[in-house]
């Protein structure tokens, strides 16, 4: 019977002291200072506040309303890219592999995991796609002339598309961060893409003196 009231009794010695060893008052140590710190809303709202007094704020609409306009009439162009300057053609085989199950909206799979795909299969390149120098009048005059009487999509990596579209009456597309150009393996223009089979055929050749007249 001790051995059972042992520890209740050890338990209730430490419980009755534990509340005073809780509440020891250690004293202060250091200096304590309250916290001061100005609200980021305010300071925000009052630096906006100056901006539109002074007139900065319309000033700096202006300038991104006009470099935005400049970017669209006349995008960075591509970089790495050189002007043609001997032939160079290949084949590029635009298959892919799924790397996993693609299913529909049911969730049924319509393609599996390791299944090649063309996409030529399915979408043929029904035109030709022409990359040029917009800013080199020959290679203008080469694609205009050439190109007059197809569907032929003019893609430039450098120049400004939508000048030339009122010039010449044609619609003239840009690549982007010259992500096609990456894609194909182009390094110099003019080149043209155009569908042989089930592969793409690619080719950079260089304008020639005969070819340079202006159109």
């Amino acid at each position: 019977m001790r051995l059972l009231t042992l520890p209740v009794c050890a338990t209730a010695l430490a419980l009755a002291i534990a509340p005073q060893a809780i509440a020891r008052d250690y004293g202060q140590h250091g200096a304590v200072w309250p916290v001061i710190e100005p609200d980021l809303l305010q300071q925000i709202h009052a630096r906006l506040t100056q901006l539109e007094k002074t007139g900065e704020t319309a000033r700096l609409n202006e300038e991104l309303k006009r470099r935005t306009i400049a970017r669209v009439n006349r995008p960075e162009p591509v970089a790495g890219v050189a002007l043609a300057s001997a032939l160079r053609s290949w084949r590029f085989d635009p298959t892919i592999t799924a790397p996993r199950d693609i299913a529909d909206d049911k969730g049924r799979v319509i393609i599996a995991a390791g299944t090649r795909v063309n996409p030529l299969d399915t979408v043929p390149l029904r035109a030709p796609l022409v990359f040029l120098d917009g800013d080199d009048t020959a290679q203008l005059a080469w694609a205009t002339r050439r190109y007059a009487s197809t569907k032929a999509k003019l893609i430039l990596v450098r120049g400004a598309p939508l000048e030339l579209m009122k010039a010449r009456q044609r619609r003239f597309y840009f690549d982007q961060g010259g992500t096609l150009v990456k894609h194909f393996g182009i390094r110099a223009v003019p080149a043209t893409v155009e569908q042989q089979g089930q592969a793409l055929l690619i080719t950079e050749q260089p304008v020639t003196p005969q070819e340079r007249a202006p159109s």
